[in-house]
């Protein structure tokens, strides 16, 4: 007979090893990348938060390595639609465009994976590459040979430049003001630097 003592003690134990437990532990993996970057997460700080044991990290993801995969190097977004969306935009103020829709992006995650990224960045090859892949491969390389007049990849490089030293500051750094200032005043300050980049006069 179970008695109500035994039912409360396994509703404490550990999450049983199941589907629901993959998902937990992408949801884990990706709150402690996002704090601690690819080098300082461990497996076993992943599990715990997950609440399941740690073998269930290799039996579901191989080990860390494809845990990041999964939880950090993929899109929360569609970047066909983003791309549309951007291309969709006055030319004249493609800048504004650009600046409100990657703050808008991340800023309902509280920089969510841009952030665990850019902890990992420089300890981990795929976070970097993950990074170029978004800016240039998925985004910019459309955008810039359609709109721009030349130079494409420096000036897809340089719009890089200053999302990423924004994201960089108002995510990770999260140096006031600039981490709390509305997304109307980050996008006169920013947008026409960005409008240049893409349109304007660069060599």
């Amino acid at each position: 007979m179970v008695t109500d003592k035994t039912q409360g003690a396994r509703r404490r134990g550990r999450r049983p090893g199941g589907a629901d437990t993959r998902e937990a532990l992408v949801n884990a993996a990706r709150e402690v990348f996002i704090e601690q970057g690819y080098d300082g997460a461990t497996v076993r700080a992943i599990a715990a938060k997950a609440g399941v044991d740690a073998a269930m990290v290799n039996h579901w993801f191989g080990g860390k390595e494809g845990l990041f995969g999964e939880a950090v190097l993929k899109l929360p977004f569609n970047p066909k639609e983003m791309v549309e969306d951007l291309l969709a935009a006055d030319p004249d103020h493609i800048g504004e465009a650009v600046v409100r829709r990657f703050l808008t992006t991340w800023d309902s995650t509280g920089g969510g994976v841009f952030t665990a990224l850019m902890r990992s960045v420089t300890s981990h090859e795929e976070a970097g590459m993950m990074l170029k892949d978004f800016f240039f491969k998925h985004i910019f390389k459309h955008v810039i040979h359609k709109l721009a007049p030349d130079n494409y990849d420096l000036r897809a490089t340089l719009v890089a430049t200053q999302l990423v030293g924004m994201g960089m500051i108002r995510y990770v750094a999260r140096f006031e003001p600039l981490a709390s200032t509305d997304i109307d005043t980050m996008s006169a300050a920013i947008a026409p630097t960005i409008q240049r980049y893409i349109s304007g006069k660069v060599d």
